[in-house]
Protein backbone atom coordinates (compact mmCIF):
# COMPACT_ATOMS: atom_id res chain seq x y z
CA UNK A 1 0.00 0.00 0.00
CA UNK A 2 3.34 2.36 -0.20
CA UNK A 3 2.99 3.46 3.51
CA UNK A 4 5.11 4.92 5.90
CA UNK A 5 7.37 2.88 8.05
CA UNK A 6 8.11 4.80 11.68
CA UNK A 7 10.53 3.19 14.17
CA UNK A 8 11.45 4.24 17.38
CA UNK A 9 15.23 5.62 17.71
CA UNK A 10 16.00 5.58 21.37
CA UNK A 11 19.98 6.33 20.63
CA UNK A 12 21.44 9.34 19.81
CA UNK A 13 24.43 7.20 18.41
CA UNK A 14 22.74 6.81 15.41
CA UNK A 15 22.84 10.81 14.65
CA UNK A 16 26.45 9.39 14.02
CA UNK A 17 27.13 5.93 13.40
CA UNK A 18 23.91 5.87 10.94
CA UNK A 19 22.68 2.40 11.86
CA UNK A 20 21.64 2.70 8.08
CA UNK A 21 19.70 6.10 8.05
CA UNK A 22 21.62 8.29 5.17
CA UNK A 23 20.22 11.90 6.28
CA UNK A 24 18.97 13.57 9.51
CA UNK A 25 15.78 15.87 9.49
CA UNK A 26 15.61 18.46 12.20
CA UNK A 27 12.78 20.09 13.31
CA UNK A 28 13.01 23.10 15.68
CA UNK A 29 11.24 26.23 16.63
CA UNK A 30 15.05 28.07 17.26
CA UNK A 31 18.74 27.42 15.99
CA UNK A 32 19.56 28.40 19.37
CA UNK A 33 18.03 25.99 21.70
CA UNK A 34 19.16 23.14 19.30
CA UNK A 35 20.02 20.13 21.96
CA UNK A 36 22.70 18.17 20.21
CA UNK A 37 26.11 20.09 20.14
CA UNK A 38 27.47 18.58 16.60
CA UNK A 39 23.93 19.94 15.19
CA UNK A 40 24.31 22.93 16.69
CA UNK A 41 27.71 23.92 15.64
CA UNK A 42 26.62 22.64 11.75
CA UNK A 43 23.33 24.95 12.06
CA UNK A 44 25.27 28.10 13.40
CA UNK A 45 27.80 27.40 10.46
CA UNK A 46 25.27 27.21 7.79
CA UNK A 47 23.75 29.70 9.00
CA UNK A 48 26.59 32.33 8.54
CA UNK A 49 26.94 31.41 5.06
CA UNK A 50 23.28 30.72 3.31
CA UNK A 51 20.65 33.28 5.14
CA UNK A 52 17.75 30.54 4.34
CA UNK A 53 18.96 28.56 7.50
CA UNK A 54 16.55 28.82 10.00
CA UNK A 55 13.90 30.62 7.09
CA UNK A 56 13.10 27.98 4.91
CA UNK A 57 14.36 23.94 4.82
CA UNK A 58 17.98 24.03 3.45
CA UNK A 59 20.51 21.07 3.05
CA UNK A 60 23.77 20.83 4.74
CA UNK A 61 26.38 18.82 3.77
CA UNK A 62 27.55 17.39 7.36
CA UNK A 63 30.03 14.76 6.57
CA UNK A 64 30.01 13.57 10.70
CA UNK A 65 26.50 12.82 10.31
CA UNK A 66 24.35 9.37 8.82
CA UNK A 67 23.94 9.23 5.37
CA UNK A 68 26.62 12.97 5.15
CA UNK A 69 23.02 15.18 5.13
CA UNK A 70 21.78 17.70 7.79
CA UNK A 71 18.71 18.93 6.76
CA UNK A 72 16.87 21.85 8.66
CA UNK A 73 13.05 22.52 8.71
CA UNK A 74 12.52 25.28 10.84
CA UNK A 75 8.82 26.12 12.41
CA UNK A 76 7.81 29.47 11.75
CA UNK A 77 6.19 31.35 14.88
CA UNK A 78 5.86 28.91 17.28
CA UNK A 79 5.11 31.17 20.38
CA UNK A 80 2.13 33.19 17.62
CA UNK A 81 -0.83 33.47 20.30
CA UNK A 82 -2.92 31.83 16.89
CA UNK A 83 -0.54 29.18 16.07
CA UNK A 84 -1.39 25.51 16.44
CA UNK A 85 0.46 22.39 16.20
CA UNK A 86 0.29 22.22 12.58
CA UNK A 87 2.87 24.70 12.01
CA UNK A 88 5.31 21.16 13.02
CA UNK A 89 3.24 19.44 10.27
CA UNK A 90 4.05 22.33 7.73
CA UNK A 91 7.91 21.95 8.58
CA UNK A 92 8.13 18.31 8.36
CA UNK A 93 6.43 18.20 5.21
CA UNK A 94 8.79 20.75 3.69
CA UNK A 95 11.79 19.05 5.39
CA UNK A 96 10.64 15.18 4.32
CA UNK A 97 10.30 16.79 0.19
CA UNK A 98 13.73 17.79 1.05
CA UNK A 99 15.02 14.70 2.10
CA UNK A 100 13.05 12.76 -0.73
CA UNK A 101 14.42 15.30 -3.22
CA UNK A 102 17.81 14.66 -1.94
CA UNK A 103 17.98 11.15 -2.48
CA UNK A 104 17.11 10.31 1.29
CA UNK A 105 15.30 6.48 1.87
CA UNK A 106 15.76 6.35 5.57
CA UNK A 107 15.66 10.03 7.35
CA UNK A 108 16.20 10.38 10.76
CA UNK A 109 13.77 12.77 11.78
CA UNK A 110 15.00 14.81 15.44
CA UNK A 111 12.14 16.63 16.39
CA UNK A 112 13.32 20.16 19.16
CA UNK A 113 10.76 21.59 20.45
CA UNK A 114 10.39 24.02 23.18
CA UNK A 115 7.03 25.18 23.73
CA UNK A 116 5.95 21.31 25.26
CA UNK A 117 2.86 22.83 26.97
CA UNK A 118 1.39 24.39 23.90
CA UNK A 119 2.38 21.58 21.80
CA UNK A 120 1.94 18.65 23.56
CA UNK A 121 1.30 15.78 20.63
CA UNK A 122 3.80 18.05 17.91
CA UNK A 123 6.27 14.67 17.00
CA UNK A 124 3.28 12.93 16.66
CA UNK A 125 1.41 15.46 14.66
CA UNK A 126 4.38 15.99 12.53
CA UNK A 127 5.26 12.27 11.87
CA UNK A 128 1.56 12.04 10.19
CA UNK A 129 2.60 14.94 8.27
CA UNK A 130 4.96 12.24 6.36
CA UNK A 131 2.10 10.33 5.32
CA UNK A 132 -0.34 12.92 4.31
CA UNK A 133 3.04 14.35 2.12
CA UNK A 134 4.00 11.02 0.40
CA UNK A 135 0.57 9.65 -0.60
CA UNK A 136 0.06 8.60 -3.84
CA UNK A 137 -2.96 7.69 -5.81
CA UNK A 138 -4.33 4.43 -5.50
CA UNK A 139 -4.33 4.22 -9.50
CA UNK A 140 -0.86 5.65 -10.12
CA UNK A 141 0.18 3.20 -7.79
CA UNK A 142 -1.33 0.36 -9.20
CA UNK A 143 -0.89 1.70 -13.24
CA UNK A 144 3.13 2.22 -12.24
CA UNK A 145 3.50 -0.70 -9.63
CA UNK A 146 4.71 2.02 -7.04
CA UNK A 147 6.24 0.93 -3.80
CA UNK A 148 6.69 3.12 -1.04
CA UNK A 149 9.05 6.74 -1.56
CA UNK A 150 10.87 6.13 1.54
CA UNK A 151 12.34 2.46 2.83
CA UNK A 152 11.39 3.95 6.51
CA UNK A 153 11.53 6.83 8.89
CA UNK A 154 13.48 6.35 12.57
CA UNK A 155 12.14 9.20 15.23
CA UNK A 156 14.61 9.81 18.00
CA UNK A 157 12.28 9.29 20.68
CA UNK A 158 12.32 8.45 24.40
CA UNK A 159 8.55 6.57 24.60
CA UNK A 160 7.04 4.58 22.34
CA UNK A 161 5.44 6.39 19.19
CA UNK A 162 6.06 4.13 16.15
CA UNK A 163 3.07 1.49 16.93
CA UNK A 164 0.59 4.49 17.42
CA UNK A 165 1.83 6.29 13.86
CA UNK A 166 1.52 3.34 12.16
CA UNK A 167 -1.38 2.53 12.58
CA UNK A 168 -3.01 5.65 12.68
CA UNK A 169 -1.12 5.90 9.28
CA UNK A 170 -2.28 2.43 7.95
CA UNK A 171 -5.82 3.47 8.85
CA UNK A 172 -5.58 6.59 6.87
CA UNK A 173 -3.82 5.04 3.88
CA UNK A 174 -7.03 3.54 3.64
CA UNK A 175 -8.93 6.20 4.42
CA UNK A 176 -6.92 7.78 1.31
CA UNK A 177 -7.34 5.03 -1.17
CA UNK A 178 -11.13 5.01 -0.52
CA UNK A 179 -11.91 8.89 -0.69
CA UNK A 180 -8.98 9.62 -3.59
CA UNK A 181 -10.20 6.77 -6.00
CA UNK A 182 -11.71 7.43 -9.33
CA UNK A 183 -15.38 6.10 -9.85
CA UNK A 184 -14.97 2.85 -11.72
CA UNK A 185 -12.03 1.83 -9.59
CA UNK A 186 -13.98 2.50 -6.29
CA UNK A 187 -17.34 1.77 -7.33
CA UNK A 188 -19.77 0.64 -4.21
CA UNK A 189 -19.06 -2.96 -5.13
CA UNK A 190 -15.45 -1.84 -5.50
CA UNK A 191 -15.25 -0.01 -2.16
CA UNK A 192 -16.57 -2.81 0.05
CA UNK A 193 -14.70 -4.94 -1.57
CA UNK A 194 -11.54 -3.04 -0.65
CA UNK A 195 -12.64 -2.74 2.80
CA UNK A 196 -12.97 -6.55 3.01
CA UNK A 197 -9.30 -6.87 2.02
CA UNK A 198 -7.92 -4.05 3.65
CA UNK A 199 -9.57 -5.63 7.43
CA UNK A 200 -9.12 -9.12 6.30
CA UNK A 201 -7.87 -11.36 9.73
CA UNK A 202 -7.72 -8.08 11.30
CA UNK A 203 -10.46 -9.18 14.46
CA UNK A 204 -13.03 -7.16 13.23
CA UNK A 205 -16.30 -8.61 12.39
CA UNK A 206 -17.19 -7.79 8.67
CA UNK A 207 -20.63 -7.72 6.85
CA UNK A 208 -21.12 -6.28 3.32
CA UNK A 209 -25.13 -6.00 2.32
CA UNK A 210 -25.85 -6.47 -1.28
CA UNK A 211 -29.04 -8.19 -1.63
CA UNK A 212 -31.77 -5.61 -3.39
CA UNK A 213 -34.16 -7.05 -1.95
CA UNK A 214 -32.68 -6.44 1.91
CA UNK A 215 -31.80 -3.16 1.15
CA UNK A 216 -35.05 -1.92 -0.29
CA UNK A 217 -36.63 -3.11 2.68
CA UNK A 218 -34.23 -2.26 5.41
CA UNK A 219 -32.40 0.78 3.80
CA UNK A 220 -35.29 2.39 1.75
CA UNK A 221 -33.75 6.01 1.48
CA UNK A 222 -30.73 4.95 0.88
CA UNK A 223 -31.93 2.35 -1.93
CA UNK A 224 -34.30 5.67 -3.26
CA UNK A 225 -30.71 7.25 -3.83
CA UNK A 226 -29.14 4.16 -5.61
CA UNK A 227 -32.65 3.56 -7.60
CA UNK A 228 -31.03 3.90 -10.80
CA UNK A 229 -27.75 2.69 -10.12
CA UNK A 230 -29.36 -1.00 -9.72
CA UNK A 231 -29.60 -1.64 -13.65
CA UNK A 232 -25.45 -1.94 -13.75
CA UNK A 233 -24.09 -4.43 -11.75
CA UNK A 234 -21.19 -2.57 -11.08
CA UNK A 235 -22.77 0.68 -9.87
CA UNK A 236 -25.20 -1.48 -7.46
CA UNK A 237 -25.25 0.01 -3.79
CA UNK A 238 -23.54 -1.98 -0.69
CA UNK A 239 -24.01 -1.25 2.97
CA UNK A 240 -20.88 -2.53 4.82
CA UNK A 241 -20.76 -3.17 8.65
CA UNK A 242 -18.25 -3.61 10.76
CA UNK A 243 -17.56 -3.74 14.22
CA UNK A 244 -15.14 -4.19 17.07
CA UNK A 245 -15.27 -5.57 20.01
CA UNK A 246 -12.44 -5.15 22.37
CA UNK A 247 -10.96 -7.83 25.14
CA UNK A 248 -12.30 -7.55 28.39
CA UNK A 249 -15.43 -5.51 29.68
CA UNK A 250 -16.77 -2.75 27.16
CA UNK A 251 -17.15 0.60 28.97
CA UNK A 252 -18.22 2.94 26.45
CA UNK A 253 -19.71 2.39 23.07
CA UNK A 254 -19.46 4.50 19.47
CA UNK A 255 -21.31 4.10 16.66
CA UNK A 256 -20.77 5.87 13.24
CA UNK A 257 -22.45 6.70 9.98
CA UNK A 258 -20.46 6.84 7.51
CA UNK A 259 -21.64 9.04 3.74
CA UNK A 260 -20.13 6.88 0.97
CA UNK A 261 -22.10 8.52 -2.06
CA UNK A 262 -18.66 6.60 -4.75
CA UNK A 263 -19.81 9.44 -7.12
CA UNK A 264 -22.76 12.13 -6.74
CA UNK A 265 -24.43 13.22 -9.96
CA UNK A 266 -26.73 15.08 -8.33
CA UNK A 267 -29.60 12.87 -9.37
CA UNK A 268 -32.63 14.48 -10.95
CA UNK A 269 -31.49 17.80 -9.85
CA UNK A 270 -28.29 17.33 -12.04
CA UNK A 271 -25.25 19.16 -11.20
CA UNK A 272 -24.45 21.32 -14.30
CA UNK A 273 -21.32 24.22 -15.22
CA UNK A 274 -18.86 21.60 -14.14
CA UNK A 275 -20.16 21.23 -10.78
CA UNK A 276 -20.13 17.62 -11.03
CA UNK A 277 -15.95 17.26 -11.42
CA UNK A 278 -14.90 15.98 -8.34
CA UNK A 279 -17.47 14.21 -7.22
CA UNK A 280 -16.05 11.03 -6.77
CA UNK A 281 -14.66 12.49 -3.63
CA UNK A 282 -18.04 11.99 -2.23
CA UNK A 283 -17.41 9.26 -0.42
CA UNK A 284 -15.02 10.66 2.08
CA UNK A 285 -17.21 9.89 5.24
CA UNK A 286 -17.79 6.28 4.80
CA UNK A 287 -13.68 6.52 3.79
CA UNK A 288 -12.56 8.00 6.98
CA UNK A 289 -14.76 5.57 8.92
CA UNK A 290 -13.46 2.61 7.53
CA UNK A 291 -9.98 3.59 7.99
CA UNK A 292 -10.73 4.27 11.98
CA UNK A 293 -12.02 0.87 12.26
CA UNK A 294 -8.29 -0.16 10.47
CA UNK A 295 -6.61 1.68 13.51
CA UNK A 296 -9.08 -0.16 15.93
CA UNK A 297 -8.21 -2.90 14.69
CA UNK A 298 -4.20 -2.81 14.99
CA UNK A 299 -4.29 -0.73 18.44
CA UNK A 300 -6.91 -2.98 20.35
CA UNK A 301 -7.63 -0.58 22.84
CA UNK A 302 -9.23 -1.66 25.88
CA UNK A 303 -13.09 -1.02 26.80
CA UNK A 304 -14.74 0.50 23.96
CA UNK A 305 -16.75 -1.37 21.50
CA UNK A 306 -17.09 0.75 18.14
CA UNK A 307 -19.86 -0.32 15.10
CA UNK A 308 -19.95 0.98 12.41
CA UNK A 309 -22.34 1.17 9.03
CA UNK A 310 -20.64 2.56 5.49
CA UNK A 311 -23.64 3.18 3.03
CA UNK A 312 -22.28 3.13 -0.74
CA UNK A 313 -24.10 4.42 -3.72
CA UNK A 314 -23.63 5.80 -6.87
CA UNK A 315 -26.66 8.75 -7.09
CA UNK A 316 -27.29 7.87 -10.81
CA UNK A 317 -29.43 9.62 -13.07
CA UNK A 318 -31.87 7.95 -15.63
CA UNK A 319 -35.36 6.66 -15.85
CA UNK A 320 -35.26 4.55 -12.81
CA UNK A 321 -34.14 7.84 -10.99
CA UNK A 322 -35.79 8.83 -7.62
CA UNK A 323 -37.07 12.57 -8.18
CA UNK A 324 -38.00 15.71 -5.92
CA UNK A 325 -41.11 15.79 -4.70
CA UNK A 326 -40.87 12.11 -3.88
CA UNK A 327 -42.53 10.66 -0.28
CA UNK A 328 -40.42 7.66 1.24
CA UNK A 329 -41.03 6.47 4.32
CA UNK A 330 -37.42 5.49 6.06
CA UNK A 331 -36.43 3.07 8.28
CA UNK A 332 -37.54 5.16 10.96
CA UNK A 333 -40.48 4.94 9.66
CA UNK A 334 -40.64 8.71 8.83
CA UNK A 335 -42.26 10.02 5.87
CA UNK A 336 -39.93 11.65 4.26
CA UNK A 337 -40.97 14.30 0.50
CA UNK A 338 -37.14 14.82 -1.36
CA UNK A 339 -37.01 18.22 -1.35
CA UNK A 340 -33.60 18.38 -3.65
CA UNK A 341 -32.04 14.58 -5.12
CA UNK A 342 -28.40 16.15 -4.67
CA UNK A 343 -28.97 16.24 -0.87
CA UNK A 344 -28.73 12.60 -1.16
CA UNK A 345 -26.14 11.91 1.32
CA UNK A 346 -28.65 12.94 4.42
CA UNK A 347 -31.06 10.33 2.72
CA UNK A 348 -27.87 8.10 2.95
CA UNK A 349 -26.91 8.29 6.66
CA UNK A 350 -30.50 8.87 7.64
CA UNK A 351 -31.09 5.05 7.68
CA UNK A 352 -27.79 3.90 8.73
CA UNK A 353 -28.78 5.89 11.48
CA UNK A 354 -31.77 4.47 12.43
CA UNK A 355 -30.06 0.65 12.61
CA UNK A 356 -27.61 2.52 14.35
CA UNK A 357 -30.31 3.95 17.01
CA UNK A 358 -31.69 0.04 17.52
CA UNK A 359 -27.86 -0.70 18.46
CA UNK A 360 -27.38 2.42 20.44
CA UNK A 361 -30.67 1.63 23.05
CA UNK A 362 -29.39 -1.45 24.19
CA UNK A 363 -25.51 -0.34 24.19
CA UNK A 364 -23.07 0.45 27.16
CA UNK A 365 -23.25 4.35 27.39
CA UNK A 366 -23.36 4.59 23.40
CA UNK A 367 -22.45 7.49 21.12
CA UNK A 368 -23.53 8.21 17.78
CA UNK A 369 -21.52 10.11 15.21
CA UNK A 370 -22.37 10.63 11.31
CA UNK A 371 -19.66 11.22 9.04
CA UNK A 372 -19.74 13.04 6.00
CA UNK A 373 -18.96 15.27 3.21
CA UNK A 374 -22.39 16.76 3.49
CA UNK A 375 -22.47 20.42 2.43
CA UNK A 376 -21.09 23.13 0.54
CA UNK A 377 -22.33 25.71 2.95
CA UNK A 378 -20.02 24.22 5.94
CA UNK A 379 -17.62 25.02 3.33
CA UNK A 380 -18.35 28.79 3.10
CA UNK A 381 -19.08 28.98 6.70
CA UNK A 382 -15.65 27.55 8.06
CA UNK A 383 -13.21 26.88 5.11
CA UNK A 384 -11.19 23.84 5.67
CA UNK A 385 -12.49 23.09 8.79
CA UNK A 386 -14.36 20.01 10.07
CA UNK A 387 -17.96 21.22 12.04
CA UNK A 388 -19.50 19.33 14.71
CA UNK A 389 -23.25 19.67 15.03
CA UNK A 390 -24.46 18.03 17.99
CA UNK A 391 -28.11 16.93 19.60
CA UNK A 392 -29.01 17.97 23.29
CA UNK A 393 -28.05 14.74 25.01
CA UNK A 394 -24.49 15.05 23.13
CA UNK A 395 -24.19 19.31 24.08
CA UNK A 396 -25.21 17.76 28.04
CA UNK A 397 -22.10 15.58 27.51
CA UNK A 398 -19.61 18.20 25.84
CA UNK A 399 -19.24 15.78 23.62
CA UNK A 400 -17.88 18.30 20.51
CA UNK A 401 -16.26 20.53 23.08
CA UNK A 402 -13.97 17.63 23.88
CA UNK A 403 -13.58 16.42 20.24
CA UNK A 404 -13.22 20.12 19.69
CA UNK A 405 -9.73 20.23 22.24
CA UNK A 406 -8.59 16.77 21.56
CA UNK A 407 -8.85 18.22 17.54
CA UNK A 408 -7.01 20.80 18.18
CA UNK A 409 -4.05 18.63 20.43
CA UNK A 410 -3.60 16.37 17.34
CA UNK A 411 -3.49 19.19 14.59
CA UNK A 412 -7.34 18.12 13.13
CA UNK A 413 -9.26 21.88 14.50
CA UNK A 414 -12.83 21.54 14.45
CA UNK A 415 -15.40 24.27 14.65
CA UNK A 416 -19.09 23.53 17.04
CA UNK A 417 -22.08 24.74 15.32
CA UNK A 418 -25.28 24.77 17.23
CA UNK A 419 -28.80 23.34 16.23
CA UNK A 420 -31.57 25.90 16.46
CA UNK A 421 -35.50 25.82 16.45
CA UNK A 422 -34.94 27.44 13.05
CA UNK A 423 -33.13 24.55 11.64
CA UNK A 424 -36.02 22.18 12.68
CA UNK A 425 -38.64 24.70 10.94
CA UNK A 426 -36.51 24.55 7.51
CA UNK A 427 -37.45 20.56 7.32
CA UNK A 428 -41.49 20.89 8.17
CA UNK A 429 -43.09 19.72 4.87
CA UNK A 430 -45.28 22.66 3.33
CA UNK A 431 -47.76 20.10 1.98
CA UNK A 432 -48.30 18.35 5.71
CA UNK A 433 -48.47 15.14 3.70
CA UNK A 434 -45.00 14.03 4.80
CA UNK A 435 -43.80 14.02 8.28
CA UNK A 436 -40.69 16.01 7.06
CA UNK A 437 -38.83 17.79 4.10
CA UNK A 438 -35.22 16.61 3.30
CA UNK A 439 -34.26 19.93 1.82
CA UNK A 440 -34.87 23.22 0.17
CA UNK A 441 -34.01 23.45 -3.63
CA UNK A 442 -30.77 25.54 -3.29
CA UNK A 443 -27.60 24.88 -2.62
CA UNK A 444 -26.39 24.73 0.74
CA UNK A 445 -23.99 27.30 -0.04
CA UNK A 446 -26.17 30.19 -0.40
CA UNK A 447 -28.66 28.78 2.33
CA UNK A 448 -29.14 30.16 5.83
CA UNK A 449 -27.85 27.73 8.45
CA UNK A 450 -27.00 25.22 5.13
CA UNK A 451 -25.12 22.94 7.52
CA UNK A 452 -26.60 22.83 10.36
CA UNK A 453 -30.32 22.32 9.39
CA UNK A 454 -29.35 18.93 7.95
CA UNK A 455 -28.77 17.83 11.05
CA UNK A 456 -31.99 18.31 12.54
CA UNK A 457 -33.40 16.29 9.21
CA UNK A 458 -31.30 13.55 10.40
CA UNK A 459 -32.75 13.30 13.82
CA UNK A 460 -36.13 13.62 12.76
CA UNK A 461 -35.45 11.00 9.59
CA UNK A 462 -33.65 8.10 11.98
CA UNK A 463 -35.93 8.39 14.89
CA UNK A 464 -33.01 9.93 17.21
CA UNK A 465 -35.45 13.08 17.76
CA UNK A 466 -36.91 10.51 19.98
CA UNK A 467 -34.17 10.12 21.95
CA UNK A 468 -33.72 13.72 23.44
CA UNK A 469 -33.11 14.95 26.95
CA UNK A 470 -36.49 13.69 28.07
CA UNK A 471 -37.32 10.39 26.56
CA UNK A 472 -36.27 7.15 28.70
CA UNK A 473 -33.02 6.34 26.95
CA UNK A 474 -31.10 9.63 25.52
CA UNK A 475 -28.64 9.23 22.94
CA UNK A 476 -25.76 11.64 22.39
CA UNK A 477 -25.38 12.09 18.80
CA UNK A 478 -22.63 14.52 16.46
CA UNK A 479 -22.77 15.68 13.33
CA UNK A 480 -19.45 15.90 11.63
CA UNK A 481 -19.52 17.77 8.67
CA UNK A 482 -16.41 17.15 6.76
CA UNK A 483 -16.78 18.84 3.47
CA UNK A 484 -14.23 21.07 3.94
CA UNK A 485 -11.94 19.21 5.47
CA UNK A 486 -11.87 15.78 3.25
CA UNK A 487 -9.13 16.86 1.08
CA UNK A 488 -6.43 19.65 0.31
CA UNK A 489 -5.30 21.36 -2.09
CA UNK A 490 -7.09 21.29 -5.75
CA UNK A 491 -10.76 22.23 -5.17
CA UNK A 492 -11.75 18.85 -7.09
CA UNK A 493 -8.61 16.72 -7.01
CA UNK A 494 -6.53 17.87 -4.20
CA UNK A 495 -5.42 15.05 -1.80
CA UNK A 496 -7.78 13.39 0.91
CA UNK A 497 -6.66 13.89 4.08
CA UNK A 498 -8.73 11.43 6.61
CA UNK A 499 -9.87 13.67 8.93
CA UNK A 500 -11.01 13.29 11.28
CA UNK A 501 -9.68 9.69 12.24
CA UNK A 502 -6.87 10.97 14.57
CA UNK A 503 -9.36 12.86 16.05
CA UNK A 504 -12.27 10.69 16.44
CA UNK A 505 -9.56 8.13 17.68
CA UNK A 506 -7.95 10.01 19.93
CA UNK A 507 -11.46 10.90 21.56
CA UNK A 508 -12.46 7.47 21.52
CA UNK A 509 -9.36 6.55 23.48
CA UNK A 510 -9.43 9.35 26.04
CA UNK A 511 -13.20 8.48 26.76
CA UNK A 512 -11.96 4.85 27.56
CA UNK A 513 -9.44 6.03 29.87
CA UNK A 514 -11.79 8.12 31.80
CA UNK A 515 -14.22 5.38 31.96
Amino acid sequence: MGLVNFVDVTSEEAIFEGHGWDAVLVITEDLKRLDIDEIKMLAAHGADIDNRVGRLPTLLFAPGLAGGRLIIAPVINAEDDYADVRIFAKAMRQGIQVAKEAGAKKPLVILNQSLQRKYQQALEVAGLAIGQELWQALELREAKQLGAQLDAVGLLVKQQTSDLLNALESGRNLARDLCGTEPERMSAPAFADYCVSALENSGLIVEVIESRCELERDYPLLSAVARSSFAVSRHQPRVVNIEYVPDGEVTQTFLFAGKGVVYDTGGADLKVGGAMAGMSRDKGGAAAVAGLMKTLSLLKPKGIRVIAQLGLVRNSIGSEAFVTDEIIASHAGCRVRIGNTDAEGRLVLADLLSHLRAKAVKAVKPQLFSVATLTGHVVRAYGGYTALVENSVAKREKVAEELQQVGQTWGEPLEVSSLRPDDFDKIVDPSGAADVLSSNNAPSSITARGHQFPAAFLLVASGLDQHGLQSKTPLPYTHVDIAGSATEGHPQYGSPTAAPLVGLYQYMDAMAKKA
